[in-house]
């Protein structure tokens, strides 16, 4: 009875794998196949033109007309290097003629048969070694030995095809630490690591802090309730560009609304180029200080819009606290503070923890904000914004790769640490 019910039990298991084998199958696709082709590229010397494979085109081009039996005409062949950077070797080409055709001067690098087909009229061109950027021209006179109707349709219907050999460095065995080393030898890698951790950490703190202050506000009932929460949504739903250029326009230093505020009410008496000023000298009670202005406002923008997602989440978990132990708590004589404290706080630690992760995994990662406010000027370049220089604004694809990994490194050591440690939630 028991070896049955043990044979039941590998059966039911077997098909429980087969069943989420699909699933394994497409989360493998979508995250690990990518973080995979991402690490391999991190260390290949590899650039933008090199995701195109060096190739041999190719084309083919009739000059003359031949309207009755005896007239000539040439075949051109025009061919190069795709490659930039890499030569082609054992260059070949062969294109099939038609049989009615007299090659009447053939070129030295070309035959009219094959070695293995013996098949007359089957073009075969030698090329040998094509160095990069490397092409050429290729001309053979025909004559017609009868009359053939859409002469240059039937020649232009043979595609030429073309082998060689070559090296690609997308799919070669050959790496290479050159990458990793061009990062962090670089003498801005650290400033842009420090401002990549300035900017997240206090923009997940800030999106946090606001999110609990909006539900501790919108938890007790007044009349508009819904209206409000509705529209404290606006700046997560809104598109990131709008809101961007919204922001852009707002705090122009020539044209934006805040700035024509603060000039004409005397409280400065320039313009302030908030989104492309590096720092600010602010004084207060006799103390001048210097602060990130273009950073700040960015960090600004990263609470603004995300803090919404917060909110959500915190006063769901808000509202499934028991109402009387606050009452009861009230009863005691506790001041709201105390009850937001004592009583509140230990019920939202576990939500605020993955809120905090979350949002510092993906503000870690933001680009589009940054790129959109101020495209990582004024020491507003971060780690994200390199992988995008690196890789596309000066085609080092192999340093955006090997930037991304760092990245990764750095946020997978983060997330194994902050759960570790991390306050559990007591609901």
């Amino acid at each position: 009875m028991r070896r049955g019910k043990g044979t039941l039990a590998r059966r039911e298991q077997r098909l429980a794998y087969g069943l989420l084998l699909p699933t394994f199958l497409l989360v493998f696709s979508i995250v690990m196949l990518p973080l995979i082709a991402n690490f391999w590229i991190s260390v290949k010397p590899i650039t933008l033109a090199d995701l195109r494979p060096p190739t041999l085109i190719v084309k083919e081009q009739l000059r003359g007309n031949i309207e009755q039996v005896g007239d000539s005409a040439k075949i051109q062949y025009r061919f190069r290097n795709s490659s930039i950077k890499y030569p082609l070797t054992s260059v070949k080409f062969s294109d099939n003629l038609p049989n009615d055709l007299f090659i009447k001067n053939l070129d030295p690098h070309c035959s009219i048969f094959d070695e293995i087909q013996k098949q007359e009229n089957l073009l075969v061109c030698d090329l040998g070694k094509l160095d990069p950027k490397g092409r050429g021209r290729i001309e053979i006179e025909i004559q017609a030995n009868s009359l053939l109707p859409n002469l240059k349709k039937v020649l232009l219907n043979s595609v030429p095809v073309a082998k060689f050999e070559t090296y690609n460095v997308l799919t070669s065995l050959d790496f290479t630490v050159k990458n990793f080393k061009k990062v962090f030898s670089a003498t801005e890698f650290w400033d842009v690591l420090k401002v990549s951790f300035y900017y997240t950490v206090f923009g997940t703190a800030g999106a946090l802090l606001f999110g609990v202050f909006a539900a501790l506000i919108l938890q007790k009932s007044f009349p508009g309730r819904p209206i409000v929460r509705g529209l404290m949504l606006f700046p997560y739903v809104a598109p990131v560009i709008a809101v961007a250029f919204s922001w852009i326009v707002l705090l122009d230093p020539f044209s934006g609304a805040l700035n024509a505020m603060l000039v004409q009410m005397d409280v400065v008496s320039t313009p302030i180029n908030f989104f492309g000023q590096r720092s600010m000298e602010v004084g207060v009670f006799g103390f001048s200080f210097s602060f990130p202005l273009a950073l700040t406002m960015v960090i600004l923008f990263e609470v603004w819009r995300y803090f919404p997602l917060s909110f959500l989440f915190i006063l769901a978990r808000m509202q499934s606290i028991p109402s009387d132990i606050y009452e009861a708590a009230e009863i005691d004589g506790a001041s709201p503070i105390q009850q937001f404290w004592f009583l509140s706080l230990p019920f939202i630690a576990g939500i605020l923890a993955i809120l905090f992760l979350l949002r510092f995994i993906w503000t870690f990662n933001k680009f589009d904000d940054i790129f959109l406010l101020t495209g990582g000027n004024a020491g507003t370049r971060t780690l994200t914004v390199s992988v995008y220089e690196q890789a596309f604004a000066i085609s080092n694809l192999g340093a955006g790769a090997a930037v991304a990994v760092v990245i990764f490194v750095l946020l997978l050591f983060f997330a194994s640490i902050f759960i570790r440690f991390s306050p559990k939630d007591t609901g």
